[in-house]
């Protein structure tokens, strides 16, 4: 046995999934359209690994992801994640992800600067779209420039990055209505 395991688990969005092994959590699983298609996913990316109870790290996860799907804070500092096997550029895209707080977002050309790699949006971009750790590195907080959200990595499932960062109470200019634009909120007037 390869000493993986995975366990589904009830969030306010559905079913979701996370994978495990000896050395801290492998992936996550947003809901897909049926718990039977979130499995599906599971064991196609991770074919070895075997449904089990969580030990308590795995299951501090689970109740943080919990939580956060269901608009509460959740602190993942303590949870650990096995980057083994996950290329180097893309761990440190992570990192800087990781630390984006609840609220805020930045965009993939953001990131690339930090990481003094300007040039490298595309492969921040591609870094982006292989988390296999969603929720705990909250890619969903990551936009195009002009801070519009697109697509979710392959571990989205069906939920979409508007809808995450709407259940964290965050506005992006892409979820902004027509109305919105042509009618911004005038600043109010000082008296005196």
């Amino acid at each position: 046995m390869s000493g993986r395991a995975y366990t589904i688990f009830d969030t306010a969005i559905g079913r979701c999934g996370i994978a495990w092994g000896h050395q801290g959590i492998v992936g996550v699983q947003l809901p897909e359209t049926r718990e039977i298609d979130t499995r599906r996913r599971l064991f196609q990316i991770y074919p070895e690994a075997r449904e089990t109870r969580p030990n308590p790290d795995v299951e501090a996860a689970i109740e943080g992801i919990a939580a956060l799907l269901h608009g509460k804070t959740a602190d993942f500092a303590g949870v650990t994640l096995d980057a083994g096997g996950i290329p180097p550029f893309d761990q440190r895209v992570y990192q800087i992800t990781r630390r984006i707080p609840r609220g805020e977002t930045m965009t993939y050309p953001e990131i690339a600067t930090r990481l003094g790699a300007s040039g490298a949006v595309r492969s921040v971009t591609q870094a982006i779209s292989r988390n296999p750790f969603v929720v705990i590195v909250p890619c969903h907080r990551v936009l195009e420039a002009g801070g519009y959200a697109d697509k979710m990595s392959l571990h989205g499932g069906l939920i979409s990055k508007r809808r995450l960062l709407s259940i964290e109470g965050t506005m992006s200019p892409a979820s902004k209505t027509l109305l919105d634009v042509l009618l911004p909120v005038a600043p109010p007037r000082l008296s005196g």
